[in-house]
């Protein structure tokens, strides 16, 4: 069989060569992964497609979020909380059950083959809901893509996907009384224009110094009705029957307005004069 002869410093030299191959090659493997997942991203319209890390486990979870969120939605709304809860002990056992769920069919301990997978699912969704409108674009309108300027709007700078930034958001809405919206970004526009028509200073100004006039009444000929045998009592009745009765003129008020904007789309007919009937 001949004799098997040990050279350590070749050895080490065929170690060290291995070693560097293998880093290069893990260093060549991330380049790629991130440029892919930056294309997709950048399909999915994701608002930071360039900033995303694989490796920050809180990136990771917050992207599936992101994903099931705004494109995938698999569950329904109030269904989501176990996936949503990205710092909760059990959010592996849920993500867990989501893949299955999704009959994801890569290695679920691969990170980033699992991304790759949900990112390419979420981007079939999208092309799926929009064909007519992907069917138009040409490769020529896709290749000198323009840089987009830098958005005004200060929301556009905003993580939605961030834990702070959705619990925040979650609990202005509930206390300004706002529906709730699986779109962060939307719920927080809400809260902005809310608070811009309703609680503005100069909303607020004006409602202070807007006077409403009234015709004056006498308590003393005004009849409440019933006699409680107490003039404080029978006064204090007597106030709260004309705040009441105005409550109601109020609300007879907007009922009417309510019944003019339905008449004024479905009482439209269009008269045909050549087929002799009236009608849409």
């Amino acid at each position: 069989l001949g004799t098997v002869r040990y050279y350590p410093g070749l050895f080490g030299v065929v170690c060290s060569s291995l070693q560097v191959r293998s880093l290069f090659l893990a260093s060549v493997w991330s380049t790629k992964a991130h440029s892919m997942f930056r294309r997709k991203l950048a399909a999915l319209e994701y608002h930071q497609p360039n900033s995303f890390d694989i490796a920050d486990e809180a990136q990771f979870r917050n992207m599936v979020v992101w994903l099931e969120d705004q494109k995938v939605r698999h569950y329904k709304i109030e269904d989501r909380a176990n996936l949503r809860n990205i710092q909760g002990g059990d959010w592996p056992i849920a993500f867990k059950q989501y893949l299955e769920e999704l009959a994801c069919p890569v290695n679920h301990g691969d990170k980033s083959a699992v991304m790759d997978w949900l990112l390419g699912y979420a981007v079939r969704l999208e092309y799926g809901d929009n064909v007519e409108k992907y069917r138009q674009v040409k490769a020529a309108d896709v290749q000198k893509e323009p840089t987009p300027a830098p958005s005004s709007d200060v929301l556009a700078n905003i993580d939605p996907t961030s834990a702070d930034f959705r619990a925040g958001v979650a609990s202005l809405a509930q206390l300004l009384q706002i529906p709730q919206h699986d779109d962060q970004l939307m719920l927080l526009k809400a809260i902005r224009k809310l608070i811009q028509e309703k609680l503005s200073k100069e909303v607020i100004a004006e409602s202070q110094n807007k006077k409403t006039e009234g015709v004056p009444i006498l308590l003393e000929k005004l009849d409440a009705g019933f006699d409680t045998g107490d003039p404080a009592v029978n006064e204090a009745a007597k106030i709260l029957r004309l705040l009441h009765i105005h409550e109601l003129r109020d609300l007879q008020t907007k009922i009417n307005e309510a019944i003019v904007s339905v008449q004024a789309i479905t009482a439209n007919p269009r008269t045909d004069q050549a087929l002799g009937k009236v009608g849409r």
